[in-house]
């Protein structure tokens, strides 16, 4: 499996400390994930995605980019692989237009199911399908659905960008799960394993599909806060007033101030262009503003 970062934040913020300088930082968490690493990096709008089939750990250029990179949304990933060659066209985060995506889990009938799930891909995006994993196929059948709430260009509302993952996720299983296929030790059928991470910059979505993720809104007491004019009570405690100052995922707990919740199994969460924080599940409607 993979692991997981993402993060959207009212200010331009560094990222070293989450990719290299703390001790469970995914630079730290790809020597058990080897296959592949990527950054994408907004800047005025548009992604800045860098890849590459190494560990990320052992790799000059994550090192350099990881003390460079500064920006209001990221999302990086490293890979362990389960579908798909180590080329850098199976690296994630995968990208179209202004939208990226990363993934961290396995579908499980893929290779009988490929054919399949490219169906439910428009035509006019299954060209832009270059490599071999589940990932990217996954990333077009969501770009497909969006595509039905208005051109891929425009800006999507949070609750279209959940309501087109819920429907990527039901997709996908009705495809891959609903036949026999691979099993478990036991026997069991072999869930298709669906947690992903999606933004075009501004928007940023994720959904606990079957592997673990966390994510955090606020911070015991913000080391910024003598001189940061961003400052406000969402900073330090859970919000009242349904905005934040920042949304960070992971799929580990990364040690420092901030303070992290487990999304559950289905659960999805996420921010729109003015920071508004909304939180919905698969399974059901997309839930008021807390």
């Amino acid at each position: 499996m993979c692991r997981l970062f993402a993060f959207r934040s009212v200010i331009p913020s560094q990222v070293h400390r989450s990719l290299m300088a703390a001790d469970n930082a995914l630079g730290t968490q790809s020597e058990q994930h080897p296959d592949g690493w990527g950054v994408a990096h907004y800047i005025d709008g548009a992604p800045h995605v860098t890849r590459a089939p190494s560990t990320a750990l052992n790799d000059v250029i994550f090192h350099r980019l990881s003390g460079v990179v500064s920006s209001e949304t990221v999302l990086a990933h490293v890979r362990r692989a389960t579908q798909g060659a180590k080329t850098v066209l199976n690296c994630h985060p995968f990208q179209y237009g202004k939208w990226t995506l990363a993934h961290n889990g396995d579908v499980p009938n893929f290779a009988a199911k490929r054919e399949a799930l490219i169906e439910a891909v428009a035509p006019r995006l299954r060209r832009f399908i270059l490599g071999d994993t589940d990932s990217e196929v996954v990333f077009a059948i969501f770009l497909s659905k969006l595509n039905s709430y208005g051109p891929l260009r425009n800006r999507h509302g949070v609750e279209e960008v959940m309501e087109a993952l819920r429907q990527t996720v039901a997709t996908v299983r009705t495809i891959c799960d609903d036949e026999p296929g691979e099993t478990d030790e036991n026997g069991e059928p072999k869930p298709s394993l669906l947690t992903l991470i999606v933004t075009d910059g501004p928007t940023l979505v994720a959904t606990q599909g079957g592997k673990e993720l966390f994510f955090s809104t606020y911070k015991t007491r913000c080391a910024d806060r003598d001189d940061c004019p961003h400052l406000a009570p969402e900073c330090e405690a859970p919000t009242q007033s349904g905005f934040i100052n920042h949304l960070i995922f992971s799929s580990e707990v990364i040690d420092g101030d901030n303070v992290w919740n487990p999304l559950k199994p289905g659960e999805m969460v996420g921010v729109d262009w003015r920071m508004r924080l909304v939180r919905g599940h698969v399974d059901r409607p997309t839930l008021p503003v807390i």
